[in-house]
């Protein structure tokens, strides 16, 4: 199995607005693969213009807030592509696009890294925040999964949350689960 890193990818529409969503890109030797669904802003956007910013994190109430619809965050220009950096974020890659593998579901946006630069120290994760990404995940894909695997999952990753969450993390955790339960009440009953 490939390694998967959960980033904030910042992409450019053909008229330059900063589109930020959570992703977890591809580790592939010299770059990343970026493999967004259709239909996504993300797909649109990579294929208007072909860069993208990797922005490595720990702040998970970025995450939260931008699968909510949420995606106001601060942001500057890219050094070395036409791009946005987030503001805050730890590190940073700015990547262009090489070559793109199609796919029905999810096209394969070979990346090669154009520059990399660290910004602020990483101090740690702690098990909230590896809980507010996995509730993130699925969170993207409430039309995907089962009801029942989404609370059953969400029940465990509660117990990280009561352990070792902070403000951010619980703040995360309630924009997640507001939208998972907002999903479910709007759901189709099935018999």
């Amino acid at each position: 199995m490939p390694m998967i890193r959960e980033t904030i990818v910042t992409t450019l529409n053909a008229e330059g607005k900063v589109h930020i969503a959570p992703l977890g890109l591809i580790a592939e030797e010299g770059g990343w693969i970026l493999a967004p669904f259709k239909p996504s802003t993300t797909l649109d956007n990579l294929r208007a213009n072909p860069y993208a910013v990797a922005n490595f994190t720990d702040d998970v109430l970025v995450f939260a807030s931008c699968l909510t619809d949420r995606r106001d965050w601060p942001t500057r220009h890219a050094t070395h592509i036409p791009g946005a950096i987030l503001d805050g974020t730890l590190s940073h890659a700015e990547l262009k696009v090489d070559f793109v593998e199609e796919d029905e579901q999810r096209p394969r946006f070979h990346c090669k890294v154009v520059f990399e630069a660290s910004h602020a120290p990483f101090k740690g994760f702690n098990r909230a925040q590896g809980a507010v990404i996995e509730a993130a995940i699925l969170a993207s894909r409430l039309h995907m999964l089962p009801r029942e695997k989404i609370e059953r999952e969400l029940g465990y990753l509660q117990i990280a949350m009561e352990k070792t969450a902070g403000p951010r993390e619980h703040e995360a955790w309630r924009l997640l689960v507001e939208k998972i339960e907002d999903h479910f009440k709007h759901a189709p009953k099935s018999d």
